[in-house]
């Protein structure tokens, strides 16, 4: 990196932990019910909602009840946005008379919006209509991202709670995380956007003539649609002129904004953010990445405020910034070092395919880094244009959980669960019984953890051995052989864990990846949710055991570095030999000259 660049990262680095503190602790007043500078205006609204949905804010849940408020709300989410999609033909907000989804595609996608995944195996631009996109989509882009905060306050309630049975009321933090904490941040950012050229309309789509005309060669058909072939059997071509170009319009800003702060993803054109109407110039592109690091980050200081020790939070979130910047350290310096294949013939540097000039190397690995390291999975550089090792790293930080610092609400009880493990297995080497926050961690607790951690990892591997030995499947993979292996594994690896990013290069839109990706995205969202919270419901019934001189301090460094150990031994134990057979044997090929 040049000079310029390694100033842009430092600058950015430092508005990013400058807000982590006002922002935990304004997420921290939220959930406690305490008055905020927003109460004057929002306080009214927030009551108002609760008479209307008759919610009584003083009424409290166990754990079982607030998982079942999470499930069969979600459920509700899930049935009104497949309507929509099934229906889109006939709703309002539709210039450009788009069909409906088929079932299998609504499917996919109403679980994906529901689980807060954004997978899409359609283009935004081509099938959804402003309807669509707003009612549907942008909507179910707010809502699923409260609901893994909430889930995330509720856990934090169970660390600091003390004999009760009772995590809050799953109604009352998703109205306030909604109201108090994701709108205000979108409005201010979605403005920010427009003001840089980010589109915000209902205009139909426009067509404008080509500064200049373009010629390609396509497949000639007849007129059934078939290819013609010559005497020999090769296909006939014909040379199209292009002197015009069909623009899509649409409410683009207001999208962007939640779809990147609730580490959403889903883009509202198929190109997601390397597109300019969704990010436009290099200054949003910033603004963009820290809206997707923001919130999952500032959680932590918002754990540390409410279980009464900040320390503990910030050793959390030093956890997951070390991760996220050795990360991002090794993506840019096999991307600078480029392919060296490509340098033989004579191009050599850094690896600029399938990234934006305007956004440069830096703002490409940072936002890919970032986008993986949660769970966003909005792109703005192609990522199967990345060199092997370099299309590792986005792997990698989906298969470690989305931890670093993941998704809104589900990074932080994902990383607690892996606190838990550490714990209970420092208190296994030393002959104690464990100790976490003043609360003994015992077999069920240990349980919980386990599937908190593994639910998403072992369905990616599942499901990839199946698509391998699945003919539907293979017949998808754009190439052959280990980055096939990687756009597959990939894919599963990406729904599994709630990312919604893809490696291009797999036709996903099939009956196999549609039905199976649901699958995977379902498990992947509720069973560590449901599991952290009958972890919380466990341990907010337990007496407060006060620290001894026996006691692991986990908030000092050498905890955190245990911690960051523990994260990356499951991670390299349990998906080893799958990058073994894609992007290391990818790496080893490209080095042997092929």
């Amino acid at each position: 990196m040049n000079t310029y660049e390694w100033l842009q990262a430092i600058l950015f680095f430092v508005i990013l932990l400058f807000l982590v503190r006002p922002v935990g602790a304004f997420m921290a007043q939220v959930f406690r019910g305490e008055r905020t500078f927003l109460s004057p205006v929002l306080a009214p609204c927030e009551s108002l909602i609760y008479r209307i949905c008759g919610v009584n804010r003083d009424d409290e849940m166990g754990w079982k009840r607030y998982s079942w408020s999470v499930i069969l709300f979600n459920l509700a989410l899930f049935v009104s946005l497949f309507a929509i999609l099934m229906t889109q033909h006939l709703l309002p907000l539709n210039p450009q008379k788009f069909p409906a989804f088929t079932w299998q595609l609504a499917l996919n996608t109403a679980v994906s919006f529901v689980t807060n995944t954004n997978w899409q195996a359609y283009s935004g631009e081509q099938a959804a209509s402003y309807f669509t996109q707003m009612v549907g989509l942008a909507v179910h882009n707010f809502v699923s991202a409260a609901t893994g905060i909430a889930v995330a306050i509720a856990v934090i309630r169970g660390f600091s709670r003390r004999t009760t049975s009772l995590l809050g009321n799953f109604w009352v933090d998703m109205t306030r995380c909604t109201l108090y904490v994701l709108v205000p941040i979108s409005l201010v950012a979605a403005l920010l956007l427009v003001s840089q050229g980010a589109i915000q309309n209902f205009g139909a789509y426009r067509t404008v003539p080509l500064v200049q005309a373009t010629t390609y060669d396509a497949p000639k058909k007849d007129d059934r649609g078939n290819p013609i072939k010559d005497a020999r059997g090769n296909p006939v071509t014909e040379t199209i002129t292009v002197k015009e170009v069909t623009v899509p319009m649409g409410p683009v800003a207001s999208q962007e904004a939640i779809k990147e702060l609730g580490t959403n993803g889903g883009g509202f054109f198929n190109a997601n953010s390397a597109h300019p109407y969704e990010n436009p110039t290099p200054l949003t592109n910033m603004v963009e990445i820290l809206l997707i690091l923001l919130i999952p980050f500032a959680l932590t200081h918002t754990f540390g405020v409410m279980v009464g020790n900040p320390r503990q939070g910030r050793m959390l979130m030093g956890v997951m910034l070390l991760i996220l910047l050795v990360s991002f350290a090794v993506l840019q310096g096999v991307e600078t070092s480029g392919n060296p294949l490509v340098a033989t013939l004579g191009v050599q540097g850094v690896n600029m395919e399938g990234k934006e000039i305007r956004n440069g190397l830096i703002g490409s690995s940072l936002f890919t880094v970032s986008t993986t390291g949660t769970s966003t999975g909005a792109v703005n550089t192609m990522h199967d244009s990345l060199t092997p090792i370099g299309g590792m790293i986005p792997m990698c930080l989906m298969l470690l959980g989305e931890l670093v610092p993941g998704g809104v609400g589900s990074g932080l009880y994902t990383m607690l669960a892996f606190a838990v493990i550490a714990v209970f297995v420092s208190g296994l080497m030393i002959g104690r019984t464990p100790e976490y926050l003043g609360k003994k961690v015992e077999v069920r607790e240990m349980w919980l953890s386990m599937v908190t951690v593994l639910a998403a990892g072992v369905t990616v591997l599942i499901l990839s051995g199946i698509a391998m030995i699945t003919p539907q499947a293979l017949s998808s993979m754009a190439n052959p052989g280990a980055h096939g292996l990687s756009e597959v594994f990939y894919a599963f690896a990406s729904m599994a864990n709630n990312n919604g990013s893809a490696f291009a290069g797999l036709s996903a839109n099939t009956n196999f990846y549609n039905i199976l990706g649901a699958l995977a995205m379902l498990v992947g969202r509720y069973a560590p949710a449901v599991a952290m919270l009958a972890m919380a419901g466990s341990l907010a019934e337990k007496k407060y055991v006060p620290p001894s001189l026996g006691t692991l301090p986990t908030d000092k460094v050498p905890f955190a570095l245990w911690l960051t150990l523990v994260v990356l031994i499951i991670g390299a134990l349990t998906f080893f030999p799958a990058l073994s057979l894609g992007p290391i044997v990818e790496h080893l090929i490209m080095l042997g000259g092929n």
